[in-house]
């Protein structure tokens, strides 16, 4: 019996871990409990320092086109962060009869297929911009086509409109829209019908949805048909349609520089969403940094005279203004800070020039909650970001409206939409 017991009691004494077994035990649960907590973090918290200081410098050392496709896709499977926070109130404005939670949105270019709507407007974005969709499928310029200019904050890129095309983009708006209609029409109890007439085309309250339309490749210099196909095919499910007519990165959109283009194209485009025999979605111009006062002058009177519903100052240029890398050779249309003043100034002239009877959306070099400020009170009711998301991460929309707000001490943003001018 005694016997038995001791080899009872030596066989389990084997069986115990040894005490370097327990320490590397704790250290496995300690490393778990860690990446556990981080990745928490992640999936939760879009302003976590973990996306600023890893996750997107990270992302740098990719090849710029490669880090983007695969923060699409992250985006698209849901493999991202939210903004939990709620807007305060005086960020809030009203744009075309709508009431925006805030007036911080992203640019056109960044989801160019509409493919990560949902995942943006939960980064905390008020108004979220797809494309430029032309009516063909197209692949855009040869490869490489977008260079990081690091020591300036800024990218320069020649993309050349690379998109899945208006047939299968709008698909995907369409079944969007209606998917989560019937999700809402089974909460609230109302038939998707009358939520249809009722709600956003973002199918989210308080957010904004624009689908920026271009002209595909094979279309002549002065054709405005490709416009007006697109409004036709996409209009329906965006709240607002914007005009890309001043895209530096495409040969055949000469618009924004072409008096006589420009007017034709802006008669025909405000002519088809005018017969549009449900909804009509407001449309907006989106202008080059480029323009002389002259031409800005021209660019004022023809959104004046045919009712132009918004104008986007501005889209990137192939300028190099200040010492953005000078040595820098590569052709392409820059964004990022440099753009910035470029941008800053036609949006003050546009404001100046339709009296502030245009909302203007200012679009260019905003990095912080100061330079988004500068442009409201230049004229601009809404502003967009893209390149500073990429150098900072997914927190950039919440970073800005939490700066704005501690700058704005108690006032609201629409009361400083102008205020230099005024």
């Amino acid at each position: 019996m005694f016997r038995f017991a001791r080899a009872f009691s030596t066989k389990a004494q084997q069986q115990l871990p040894s005490p370097p077994s327990r320490l590397r035990n704790a250290v496995w649960a300690t490393g778990g409990i860690v990446f556990g907590g981080l990745g928490y973090l992640y999936l939760t918290d879009a302003s976590a320092g973990i996306h600023k200081y890893l996750t997107t410098p990270l992302l740098r050392q990719l090849d710029a086109e490669q880090a983007h496709q695969l923060t699409i896709g992250a985006l698209k499977h849901g493999i991202c962060p939210v903004d939990r926070d709620l807007d305060d109130s005086v960020l809030e404005i009203e744009l075309w009869g709508k009431t925006v939670a805030n007036p911080i949105g992203v640019a056109a270019g960044f989801d160019k297929n509409g493919e990560a709507i949902d995942a943006l407007f939960g980064l905390g974005f008020g108004t979220v911009e797809v494309g430029s969709i032309t009516p063909e499928a197209q692949l855009g310029n040869a490869r490489p086509r977008i260079f990081r200019v690091e020591e300036s904050d800024a990218v320069i890129n020649r993309m050349g409109l690379p998109n899945c095309g208006a047939v299968i983009a709008g698909e995907r708006l369409r079944s969007r829209f209606w998917r989560l209609l019937a999700s809402q029409s089974k909460q609230q109890g109302e038939s998707v019908a009358a939520l249809s007439s009722a709600v956003n085309r973002s199918a989210v309250a308080g957010r904004l949805l624009g689908v920026n339309v271009g002209k595909s490749k094979s279309s002549a210099d002065d054709s405005f048909d490709d416009y007006v196909a697109g409004l036709l095919k996409l209009g329906p499910y965006a709240d607002y349609v914007v005009i890309n007519v001043s895209c530096p990165n495409v040969t055949n959109m000469g618009a924004n520089a072409d008096v006589a283009v420009l007017e034709r194209t802006v008669a025909a485009v405000m002519e088809a969403r005018n017969g549009m025999s449900e909804y009509r979605p407001p449309v907006v111009l989106k202008i080059g940094p480029d323009n002389d006062l002259q031409q800005l002058r021209v660019i004022a009177q023809v959104a004046v005279d045919y009712r132009v519903d918004g104008i986007i100052a501005t889209n990137t240029t192939r300028q190099r203004p200040g010492n953005v890398a000078a040595r820098v050779e590569e052709e392409g249309g820059l964004s990022g800070a440099p753009l910035r003043d470029m941008a800053l100034a036609t949006t003050r002239e546009m404001y100046r020039l339709t009296r502030g009877t245009v909302p203007i959306i200012g679009c260019g070099g905003i990095r912080t909650a100061e330079d988004a400020l500068a442009f409201a009170r230049a004229g601009a009711t809404s502003v967009q970001v893209y390149s500073s998301m990429t150098v900072d991460g997914p927190g950039k929309a919440r970073e800005i409206k939490n700066g704005v707000v501690k700058l704005l001490k108690g006032r609201k943003w629409a009361d400083i939409v102008g205020e230099e001018q005024k």
